[in-house]
C-alpha cells in the first residue's frame, strides 16, 4: 500500500551523511516536531537527479524555508557515503542528506520501484511531500521518466 496523505510516515532506521561520517537515525524521531520537505530520488548521481532535482531544492531553500519548511531533506536507495558525496559536489548546507541505504524507507511507503532492467535493482521512485510533525500534508508521485510534480517550484506553488 502506497503511503497518502495524512499517513504518518514508517518508522525505519536511515543514515544521516555528516561530515564526521554516517550518523543513524531512526525517522520517527528525525521527522518529529518539524516541517519537512522531503524529495526522493532513484539515485544520486543520476542525471534527472543531478541536474534538476537537487539543484531545484539548493535554488529554493530559502523560500520554502521562508514559507515554513525547517528543514529539506534528500532520501535515495544509496548509502551515506554516496549521498555525502552528491551533497559535497552539488549540493548546499541547505540540505540533508538521510540514506536509505537497504531500500526500507522506500519500500514501507510504497514508493519503491524496480530499475533492475536498468541494472539499478530496486530503488525509489521520484517524489517530494511536504511532512508535519512525522504526518505527510503533501505527496507528488512522479510517473515513471518524468520530472515535474516533485520539483521544488511544483512544492512552492502548493503552499
Amino acid at each position: 500500500m502506497t503511503i497518502a496523505v495524512g499517513d504518518r510516515l514508517p518508522d525505519v532506521k536511515l543514515v544521516k551523511a555528516t561530515a564526521e561520517g554516517p550518523e543513524q537515525v531512526q525517522s520517527s524521531d528525525y521527522f518529529a516536531g518539524k516541517t519537512v520537505a522531503l524529495f526522493a530520488v532513484p539515485g544520486a548521481f543520476t542525471p534527472t537527479c543531478s541536474a534538476k532535482h537537487l539543484p531545484g531544492f539548493v535554488d529554493k531553500a530559502d523560500e520554502l524555508k521562508a514559507k515554513g519548511v525547517d528543514e529539506i531533506v534528500a532520501t535515495s536507495v544509496n548509502d551515506a557515503f554516496v549521498m555525502g558525496a552528491w551533497k559535497q559536489s552539488a549540493g548546499s548546507d541547505d540540505i540533508t542528506m538521510l540514506a536509505d541505504g537497504n531500500g526500507e524507507f522506500a519500500k514501507e511507503t510504497g514508493l519503491d520501484a524496480d530499475f533492475t532492467g536498468f541494472g539499478m535493482g530496486h530503488r525509489s521512485q521520484r517524489y517530494s511531500m511536504l511532512v508535519e510533525d512525522g504526518v505527510v500534508k503533501q505527496l507528488n508521485v512522479e510517473a515513471p521518466g518524468d520530472f515535474s510534480v516533485s520539483s521544488a517550484e511544483h512544492m512552492l506553488g502548493q503552499m
